[in-house]
C-alpha cells in the first residue's frame, strides 16, 4: 500500500477542518484535494515537513470544485501539475469568475480573501475531466473516478484500491465525532447523495478518507449513521419551512440542534469549532432549504 499523508490546512486556525492527501508513488506524489489559497503556504510547509516539494507533485485529483476542496489547483496547475476534475467542474476551473461570483454572494465579497484567498484559471492544457468510472495508473497506482452527486452535481470520490478519498459526499467528521452531512448551496440533491452512498458502499472498501477529517473505516455504521442524519438535517428544515419560519429564522435552532447531536456524541467545545469550519450550520440550511423548493415545491 503506497504511503499516504494527511497534511492539515489549520483552516481558520482550527485543527482538523480540511485535510489534503499527498500519496507517494513510483513518479512522485498525487495530491487529492489541495485546498483553498488562501491556506497554500500552510500545505506547503506541511508537504515540506513529510519530506515532498512541490516540484514532486504531478497529478492532483480533485473531489470537487468548491473552495475548500480546489482553490489552490490553479497554482499547482501552475507548477506542472495535471489536475482531473469532474465533467461539469472543468469550465468552471479554466474560467472561474463565475464560480468566484457565486460564492461572493453566499460568503460576502469582504470575507473572500480570509477564506478562501484568490482563485485564477487553469489553461486548458493543465487539467482534464475524469468520466465515471474511469481507470487511470498514475505513479504505478491504479485509480478509479466514481461520480458521485449530492453533496455537488460535480463531485468524485477517487478509489484506490481498498481506499476511497470520499470527498464531501462521505459526510464530515472529526476527531472521532459522529458522520454530519455537510448541506451547502447551491446544487444539494438529497436523492443523488443517497445513491451515492449505495455507491461507497458498493466498493468494498476498507477505508474511507474524509476531506473533513481524516481516515475512518468504511465498514459498519458509518454510511448508515450519515444516511440517518441527513433525513434528519432534511427533516428539520422542512419543518421549520412549514411551520412558516424564513431561513434566517431556522438558523439557531438548526444550529443548536446540530450542536446538542454533537455534543451528546462527546464531542467538546474544541472540535465543535472544527465542525463548524468545515460545515457552517446556516449554509446547510439554505442549502437544504433550495432542495426542498426544488424538489418539493
Amino acid at each position: 500500500m503506497p504511503t499516504i499523508h494527511t497534511i492539515d490546512l489549520n483552516f481558520l486556525g482550527e485543527e482538523a477542518a480540511i485535510a489534503v492527501y499527498a500519496i507517494e508513488d513510483a513518479a512522485g506524489v498525487t495530491l487529492v484535494e489541495c485546498g483553498p489559497f488562501s491556506t497554500n503556504d500552510t500545505l506547503i510547509e506541511g508537504l515540506k515537513a513529510v519530506g515532498i516539494r512541490p516540484s514532486d507533485v504531478h497529478t492532483l485529483l480533485l473531489t470537487h470544485i468548491h473552495f475548500d476542496h480546489a482553490g489552490a489547483a490553479w497554482w499547482w496547475a501552475r507548477q506542472g501539475t495535471r489536475v482531473f476534475v469532474h465533467p461539469k467542474g472543468l469550465k468552471h476551473m479554466m474560467d472561474p469568475s463565475k464560480l468566484y461570483s457565486s460564492a461572493a454572494r453566499i460568503y460576502g465579497e469582504e470575507n473572500m480573501e480570509k477564506l478562501w484567498g484568490r482563485m485564477e484559471k487553469i489553461e486548458t492544457y493543465d487539467i482534464a475531466s475524469a468520466a465515471d468510472r474511469l481507470r487511470m495508473t498514475i505513479g504505478g497506482n491504479l485509480w478509479v473516478a466514481h461520480h458521485t452527486p449530492g453533496h455537488a452535481s460535480h463531485h468524485i470520490a477517487w478509489q484506490m484500491g481498498k481506499v476511497v478519498f470520499t470527498g464531501d459526499v462521505g459526510g464530515v467528521m472529526i476527531k472521532g465525532g459522529p458522520v454530519v452531512p455537510p448541506c451547502p448551496p447551491p446544487d444539494i440533491n438529497i436523492s443523488h447523495w443517497k445513491s451515492s452512498l449505495d455507491r461507497l458502499r458498493s466498493l468494498r472498501a476498507d477505508t474511507f478518507y474524509l476531506t473533513h477529517y481524516g481516515a475512518v473505516p468504511a465498514q459498519g455504521s458509518h454510511l448508515p449513521d450519515l444516511r440517518k442524519r441527513l433525513d434528519e438535517y432534511v427533516d428539520y428544515v422542512r419543518q421549520a419551512l412549514k411551520a412558516g419560519k424564513t431561513e434566517e429564522e431556522i438558523v439557531p435552532g438548526f444550529a443548536q440542534f446540530v450542536e446538542e447531536d454533537l455534543r451528546e456524541n462527546g464531542v467538546n467545545d474544541t472540535t465543535i469549532g472544527a465542525y463548524r469550519a468545515a460545515n457552517p450550520p446556516e449554509m446547510s440550511v439554505t442549502g437544504i432549504a433550495r432542495w426542498l423548493a426544488f424538489s418539493e415545491g
